[in-house]
């Protein structure tokens, strides 16, 4: 298996990283929040909040990464350590994007989702 397929998976799992994040600052992991815990994540402010909306994000654009390197093995038109390279890229701008959300930096987490879209079509381009 490729690094770049093993950077999907991991990418499968980073929303679960937001998760752990919103309800640890919400009070934790309590039996009473288990019985609905998208009403605990709806409810929280601040923090929690963001987290909350990181992990959203995280769910909104892991199929398009997942797309975009499993096509490009497919296609064969680049080489794999190029492939590689580009997926772990993207898996670094997902974990700044995820800290400059927690740390409610607005403007430099808009820069950090386009770089990650950016690698996205990467990923197609170099393929092509």
């Amino acid at each position: 298996m490729t690094v770049a397929y093993w950077c999907v998976l991991i990418a499968l799992f980073l929303p679960y990283l937001s998760t752990v994040t919103a309800k640890a600052v919400s009070g934790g992991f309590s039996p009473k929040h288990n019985h609905d815990p998208r009403a605990l994540l709806a409810s929280l402010e601040g923090l929690g909040r963001r987290a909350n909306n990181a992990q959203l994000n995280s769910f909104e654009v892991t199929p398009a990464f997942a797309a975009a390197v499993i096509i490009a093995h497919l296609a064969g038109g680049a080489e794999q350590a190029l492939l590689d390279q580009l997926a772990i890229a993207f898996i670094i701008s997902r974990l700044a994007y995820f800290i400059c959300y927690l740390a409610d930096w607005a403007p430099l987490r808009s820069l950090v989702w386009f770089a990650g879209m950016g690698l996205i079509i990467s990923l197609f381009a170099v393929s092509a």
